[in-house]
């Protein structure tokens, strides 16, 4: 059974299921380009690596590990005066613990050279909720802002404050950030609803090449079937995070018209 959504499933935000949407996403995106390239470029599949502050780790459920403290017991085959104070029974804490995490991206790169012609970027919730995985991303965004490397930025997530630009905008539940290497500060922004379908877009490559069209929404419709999130998915609660008022009523009547909701 296909998304009843008509473009990015607001369902499939939530933590139980984006990280797979986030891995299939990104696999399906080096899959979908390279049949698209000349035989100049190569797709790499990169990742990201540092370690979550250990408060922020309690805050978004990131299993931490638990410590059991059991109470003692002393034996002795002879008899003692020494007597051990009460004691009550020890419980199972949780402490904050770092944890690793692990963002996979992709780069597409001049084969000849090594050169990193294009970033393309799939924002995670630890993006854009975590102060260390914000800050983690934000240097890494920065470091590709500050060369000639065109970035792609798709942030298919509405919880949290969006990437930083220096335009006022209204706005939207989702964006595609197209930031040209040779154009800064320039940069094209598509923002979209759960309303609209994903806006397709040209991938920036070198000048005077052929710039395929990337299509996330078909993308996404094909990670839904063949994740079989229709199995996984329960329409009659609502999504997290939250939909607005507005949005809420009308996802309410498109899952009734869609049978998902009685």
């Amino acid at each position: 059974m296909p998304s009843p959504f008509p473009g990015m499933n607001p369902y499939l935000e939530h933590p139980q299921f984006f990280s797979e949407v986030h891995h299939r996403l990104i696999t399906a995106l080096a899959d979908a380009i390279e049949p698209n390239l000349s035989l100049k470029y190569r797709v790499a599949i990169e990742k990201r690596t540092y370690l979550s502050d250990p408060e922020e780790s309690v805050e978004v459920g990131i299993p931490d590990v638990a410590v059991t403290f059991q109470k003692s017991t002393l034996t002795s085959q002879a008899p003692s005066t020494a007597t051990l104070p009460a004691q009550e029974e020890a419980v199972t804490v949780t402490i904050p613990v770092p944890q690793e995490i692990r963002e996979g991206y992709l780069e597409i790169r001049e084969e000849a050279t090594g050169y990193v012609v294009t970033t393309i970027e799939v924002l995670s919730p630890t993006n854009k909720r975590s102060k260390m995985g914000r800050q983690a991303y934000l240097r890494k965004r920065q470091e590709v802002l500050s060369t000639p490397t065109h970035l792609v930025e798709i942030d298919l997530l509405r919880g949290s404050k969006p990437m930083p630009i220096s335009s006022e905008i209204s706005q939207t539940d989702y964006r595609i950030l197209i930031a040209f290497g040779n154009r800064r500060p320039l940069a094209q922004l598509y923002g979209f609803s759960i309303r609209q379908t994903i806006p397709q877009f040209l991938l920036p490559l070198l000048p005077n090449d052929t710039e395929p069209i990337v299509d996330v929404q078909s993308l996404l419709v094909g990670i839904y079937q063949r994740a079989r999130y229709d199995m996984a998915v329960d329409y009659s609660t609502e999504p997290v995070p939250r939909l607005k008022e507005e949005d809420r009523i009308w996802a309410d009547q498109l899952l009734r018209e869609k049978g998902l909701r009685s």
